[in-house]
């Protein structure tokens, strides 16, 4: 078993960094090789600004490199609860905006010609317990009176959509795509090479200094440059110079199975659809078939941040619940497992603008393939003077109380969920 993840092992490598250490000046300086960093610097390029991108590990090495693959619709709080927290119109607006998001993605791996296996399977919801498919119903009722289509899937149909008797129905929407998010991290960077971006691997963000307006000195481990505007786009990996930001998101450890290939009959009867799946337990599963016939398994298998020396338990807890899930499994070797970081903030939205002369977006809270990728055109936008092209600028980010950095409070979070998972 690898304790790497599946998409960068079996994803061709960038190669084309910049190995001299980074000086000089930028139009844009781009903190952060994800989906985010990555699409803006692309978008910021094709507007003719002179770019450098900065990252600290590798591209796509976080994140976006270290997920699902599900490039789906729907919040992470659930339409009808952004319905009470935002009301109709403004609800309707965010969650659509996920829909214009895998359309995004779509269009530019199409444009920068990425293999990267995009298909738009669809996204399964699963109800857990009898009373989740009843909210899953009231979903679709919320959802049909503003006009989008959904699929409810009772109990005694399920087998057509997923194998397994684990569950009580479902919800589906067929605008959700698969991809290989490896493949895609990857061409991402050459596209972005190709149009003159200037990225530099191993080269984490050490102090900024703002000189004036917009412009900063940004330094890091292997020179300093100045920029005349910068975009943050790190999520949880953000280090000290950042304690704004830090003080806003908690990073939770989110983990992740891959069989060993199966053959196309069993697979036909575990995902005959081969939809995006996850289940509406506050400690998910979330699973599919990757391109090359495994099946993917993952979920909140510990509440905490990221500890190498637990997370072949981790593995261990996911494969019991796959094997609860799906027993036809038995017997199945596991040939990658991992764990990465989801970007969470208190209100569980995405957040994005301009603080103090920096510009950021981050805190996809689960939901980031589509959305960090959206959000990164979208803020070469904004950075172009085009506010109103941040779907999020209405939203206030308060910082968490009592919390700076070490989310020493996950724990009982965790003991939390899972009372809750039990007894709903």
């Amino acid at each position: 078993m690898k304790l790497v993840p599946y998409w960068l092992d079996t994803a061709e490598p960038f190669t084309e960094g910049i190995s001299e250490p980074p000086g000089g000046r930028a139009d844009v300086a781009v903190i952060g090789a994800g989906f985010t960093g990555l699409a803006a610097s692309i978008a910021l390029a094709r507007k003719g600004a002179a770019v450098v991108l900065l990252e600290k590990n590798t591209v796509g090495s976080s994140a976006s490199g270290r997920n699902g693959g599900m490039c789906t619709t729907g919040l992470a709080i659930g339409y009808r609860t952004a319905v009470e927290r935002y009301g109709t119109e403004a609800a309707t607006r965010y969650f659509l905006s996920y829909c214009d998001a895998i359309d995004r993605v779509e269009r530019l791996i199409a444009e920068e010609g990425i293999d990267c296996d995009f298909a738009r399977t669809g996204k399964l919801n699963l109800a857990s317990k009898p009373a989740h498919y009843e909210g899953l119903a009231r979903t679709h009722e919320a959802l049909a009176k503003v006009g989008y289509e959904t699929h409810l899937v009772p109990r005694d149909e399920l087998g057509a959509e997923v194998g397994t008797e684990h569950y009580h129905g479902g919800l589906v929407d067929s605008r959700g795509a698969g991809l290989h998010v490896g493949k895609l991290t990857q061409g991402l960077a050459r596209a972005a090479h190709r149009l003159g971006v200037r990225v530099h691997e191993d080269c984490g963000v050490t102090g900024l200094r703002r000189i004036k307006g917009r412009q900063h000195e940004v330094r890091s481990a292997r020179g300093s440059l100045t920029a005349d505007k910068v975009l943050l786009a790190s999520g949880s990996t953000t280090g000290k110079p950042f304690g704004h930001f830090q003080r806003r998101i908690v990073p939770v450890g989110s983990y992740i199975n891959v069989t060993e290939p199966l053959s196309d009959g069993l697979v036909d009867e575990l995902m005959p659809t081969r939809r995006m799946a996850s289940d509406s337990k506050h400690l998910i599963y979330y699973f599919r078939v990757t391109p090359d016939q495994r099946l993917l398994f993952g979920g909140r298998a510990r509440f905490s941040q990221l500890d190498p020396h637990k997370d072949v338990k981790s593995s261990q807890i996911l494969e019991k619940g796959m094997l609860e899930v799906f027993p036809q499994l038995e017997g199945t070797a596991i040939d990658y497992s991992w764990g990465g970081l989801v970007d969470m903030t208190m209100d569980r939205m995405p957040h994005a603008g301009e603080h103090e002369g920096l510009y950021y977006s981050m805190g996809y809270s689960g939901h980031g393939v589509q959305m960090s990728t959206y959000m990164g055109t979208q803020m070469a936008e904004v950075m172009d003077g085009k506010p109103e092209a941040n779907v999020w600028r209405d939203l206030g980010w308060p910082r968490i109380p009592g919390y700076s950095g070490n989310p020493w409070f996950l724990p009982l979070v965790g003991a939390y969920y899972r009372m809750v998972d039990a007894v709903s």
